[in-house]
């Protein structure tokens, strides 16, 4: 798309990752808006020069917004992202992550948007993979609703790029990481255990503790993104064409993410393990090499990115 400004739509921008993604367009020179019903993101993360619409993706005014604005480019971080949400209440969250997903895709394709970025999860489309660090090209059997409608999301933009020529890249997240998080999902231990150790309270571990996830910095994600937004793209014949791993390739068990937060905060409290959560899985760790050979890494070690994490969150309880 070239360095001229565009005019960018990001969903879900006042959320954890949507935020920083809108920093960096800002940053970049482009126009931003924000669409986000605040269910779980905060006005507080908005950078002021965005434009904020308070308001849901499955709103149908929404499209009134695509046909005044006219949006080169969409971000489309909005979603019900809750793992155990989503199996308490399947419909809720295909309302959101489909219905509420089409009603964006529809607008940028009655308005000409030139690109989508869709946010995937390789933490869940791939179900309990074989293969470790898992590929792209792994087979896909997501183990709950909401690995079905991040997986939906990618055919259904599948179609659109084939039947009506609207450019995507799927992003398939691994554990993300950083400043702003809260404690939801996987990654939300991160968040959890910097709290409680900056309260002096012993750190929850459910299960062994060996089972292993793909943690990878939240600016690291941003870059990800930005390449996304710009990068040359090799339509093939599936969805994996246009679809990368957004990881570090390296598995780190909770045990180990607590060792290091123990050693940053210089304090050990203590731990106290409890029964296994039911339907967890026990290792995702994603391949990022599809992607590496596009130009993108992770930058970020696991110390560097969970130093910057801690640090603002205390800053925070400070702040408070």
């Amino acid at each position: 798309m070239g360095d001229a400004a565009r005019n960018v739509l990001v969903t879900g921008g006042a959320g954890f990752i949507g935020s920083h993604v809108v920093d960096a367009y800002l940053e970049r020179g482009d126009r931003v808006w924000v669409v986000d019903d605040l269910s779980s993101g905060s006005l507080a993360n908005v950078d002021s020069k965005a434009e904020f619409i308070e308001m849901g993706i499955e709103d149908p005014a929404l499209r009134g917004l695509f046909r005044e604005v006219g949006f080169d480019l969409v971000s489309l971080h909005a979603a019900q992202i809750d793992v155990r949400a989503s199996v308490a209440d399947p419909a809720r969250d295909a309302s959101i992550n489909v219905l509420g997903m089409l009603n964006v895709v529809e607008g940028a394709r009655e308005t000409g948007t030139r690109r989508i970025v869709y946010v995937s999860s390789g933490g869940v489309v791939y179900g309990e993979p074989d293969e470790i660090p898992t590929p792209e090209s792994a087979p896909k059997l997501p183990l709950s609703p909401y690995g079905v409608t991040k997986l939906s999301g990618e055919y259904y933009l599948h179609y659109y790029r084939a039947i009506h020529g609207l450019e995507y890249v799927a992003l398939r997240y691994s554990n993300v990481f950083g400043p702003r998080q809260d404690p939801h999902g996987e990654a939300g231990v991160v968040a959890i255990f910097c709290e409680r150790l900056q309260s002096a309270e012993e750190l929850t571990i459910f299960g062994d503790g060996e089972q292993t996830r793909d943690y990878v910095y939240v600016k690291d994600v941003v870059s990800a993104n930005l390449l996304a937004s710009e990068m040359v793209l090799k339509p093939g014949p599936n969805i994996d064409a246009v679809a990368f791993n957004v990881g570090t390739g390296v598995g780190t068990s909770v045990n180990r993410l607590a060792d290091v937060l123990e050693s940053i905060a210089e304090d050990c409290p203590g731990r106290v393990y409890r029964e296994a959560r039911v339907g967890e899985l026990r290792h995702s760790t994603l391949d990022v090499s599809r992607f590496a050979e596009r130009g993108w890494a992770a930058r970020h070690t696991l110390k560097d990115g969970l130093r910057e994490t801690f640090h603002f969150i205390a800053n925070q309880k400070i702040g408070a």
